[in-house]
């Protein structure tokens, strides 16, 4: 089992991380994070497992073009709620 967080990262510049969820492969975290965004290009998200000694182990990332989710929401100029 994990003990998983996630950072969430603007155009390699991070904007938050999620608490860590403790020994779990299914993690859920209803967390939010607020940031203005001008001229982004994509957002990634990355998942860590938290180690007691050392780095934390990369788990896995997605990374999604702003435009890909401006498209989705049906809004050519803002997004809010993803």
């Amino acid at each position: 089992l994990l003990d998983p967080y996630v950072t969430v990262s603007v155009d390699q510049v991070r904007v938050g991380q999620t608490s860590t969820k403790q020994k779990t492969n299914k993690p859920t975290y209803n967390e939010e994070f607020s940031a203005t965004v001008t001229d982004g290009h994509q957002i990634e998200l990355s998942v860590f497992h938290d180690t007691p000694i050392g780095y934390d182990d990369f788990v896995a990332n997605c990374t999604l073009p702003f435009q890909d989710l401006l498209r989705s929401a049906g809004s050519g100029d803002s997004f809010e709620g993803w």
